[in-house]
């Protein structure tokens, strides 16, 4: 225990290395005491607890509201007894006097990592609403709860904070945000091991995380994602609150907005001269532009499309007004391209804008895409993994030239190769990676490459050497 203004002042605590600060200050006013042993926290290197980021959350109410729907259930649940149109709830270490809100207040801990916090709700068309999360001074818990917080205290101090797992020191943390109910994961569960166990080679921490642990992020030094990805998610929230609190981060959160969108794929890519299907950015004005311009058959899409959802192919003029009804209900802008068949599509896995490795994704049978669902099915052609020096050299150029654009992470652009030209159909920012499919010409090397970027980038960040300089 050390006091906010030595933690500031004094010499000994800026020099301290791996250390983790859990600040108990009064308040986290901007430009107080408090606020600046959170800021310099981060600046030194050390990982405090409430972080700058998650004091500027508890600030704001859409924030605030926004990260709290993920609790809605247990909210709803915790509260319904209550008869009163308000009710705030004290949690002190992520735990309440009232042993019935432990749920709700360990979840809420760990959205809003502060030692003391209160969280205010109120009743709305019968439904309760976060209305604000703010934190407790310690001169105003109420006496009869002392004793409770003096053991809370005592015990999350005596916890081990870290996974029991790690029994060395580790060069650095890092946690993969998954969600072990998704159908449809970029990464199966028999592969998320092979991860884990490639960043410990490394000499890296890793701990797998839900979307539960979105409060957890600063106990980390990188995020890796391997949850299907969009912009309206918890994805989003995860990889812009992991960049806020200087975390590597893949997928970061530019890349998820730039690939979530077809729209903004298509303008980036034809500024750049990409080579592209015949495409047209369609809106309500325009949609009888596609017969002439782009022919028939089509391709329609959803700008926000992923695993073929939201895709249509239209073959005769009158199926075309309809469909692009519906999509523009959904978005005012949509895309339209020529068809162009293939009996496979390349995947290339791109990762700090070198290629990582191919496939060749084929058709559903008798079907024009490599993945057809029907109803909540969904089945997928062959993979046929290649070699990187057996892939054409144009397919290569033309997807790492793609990826470049949106960043430097990791990314599986689509291609078709027709004749000489290679056709960039998409640029995905959180592509499959499966144990046996996209691993099975690299095997172990393709996870060691994974883990020595993210190490190669925690270490940039620690010496301060910007981004391609180390």
């Amino acid at each position: 225990m050390v006091s906010g203004r030595a933690y500031l002042t004094e010499p000994q605590y800026s020099e301290l290395r791996n250390v983790k600060v859990f600040n108990l200050c009064r308040s986290y006013r901007y430009q107080s005491t408090g606020y600046y042993v959170s800021l310099l926290a981060m600046a030194r290197g050390h990982r405090p607890l409430p972080s700058i980021t998650t004091i500027q959350d508890m600030k704001t109410l859409s924030i605030a509201r926004i990260v709290a729907d993920d609790l809605d259930d247990i909210v709803q649940r915790s509260l319904s007894p209550i008869k009163s149109p308000t009710f705030t709830l004290s949690i002190y270490f992520g735990r309440n006097v009232a042993k019935r809100y432990d749920e709700l207040a360990s979840r809420l801990f760990r959205l809003f990592q502060a030692p003391l916090i209160q969280a205010d709700f109120a009743l709305e068309d019968e439904q309760w609403e976060l209305r604000a999360v703010r934190p407790i001074a310690a001169s105003d818990i109420p006496a009869a709860h002392l004793p409770f917080v003096s053991e809370a205290a005592t015990t999350f101090f005596a916890q081990n904070r870290f996974p029991s797992s790690r029994r060395t020191p580790t060069q650095a943390d890092l946690a993969i945000l998954h969600n072990p109910n998704e159908p449809t994961p970029p990464s199966c569960r028999k592969t998320l091991p092979k991860f884990v166990a490639a960043a410990r080679r490394l000499n890296l921490g890793v701990e797998l995380i839900e979307r539960e642990d979105f409060g957890r992020l600063a106990e980390f030094d990188a995020l890796f994602i391997r949850e299907t990805t969009a912009v309206h998610h918890h994805t989003y929230r995860f990889a812009r609150r992991a960049a806020a609190e200087g975390l590597v981060v893949i997928d970061d959160p530019d890349s998820i907005a730039k690939c979530s969108n077809k729209v903004y794929l298509a303008e980036l890519l034809a500024r750049h001269k990409v080579p592209i299907p015949r495409t047209l950015i369609v809106h309500t004005d325009n949609w009888e532009h596609i017969p002439p311009e782009i022919g028939l058959p089509c391709i329609l899409k959803q700008p926000d499309s992923s695993f073929s959802r939201g895709v249509s192919k239209v073959d005769k003029p009158d199926q075309l007004e309809p469909i692009v009804e519906r999509l523009l209900d959904k978005s005012d802008l949509v895309i339209a391209q020529e068809f162009v068949p293939t009996e496979y599509d390349w995947r290339i896995g791109v990762l700090d804008r070198q290629p990582l490795f191919a496939c060749k994704y084929y058709m559903v049978k008798e079907h024009w895409q490599i993945a057809k669902t029907v109803g909540d099915d969904t089945s997928y052609g062959p993979v046929e993994p290649v070699a990187l020096e057996q892939v054409p050299r144009v397919v290569l150029a033309s997807a790492v030239r793609a990826a470049r654009l949106v960043g430097d992470g990791l990314y599986g652009v689509d291609l078709k190769l027709v004749g000489q030209d290679a056709l960039v159909m998409e640029i995905n920012d959180n592509p499959n990676i499966d144990a046996g499919v996209e691993d099975r010409i690299l095997k172990d090397e393709l996870y060691n490459r994974l883990m020595r970027v993210f190490l190669a980038r925690i270490q940039q960040k620690k010496d301060g050497v910007p981004r391609g300089l180390g």
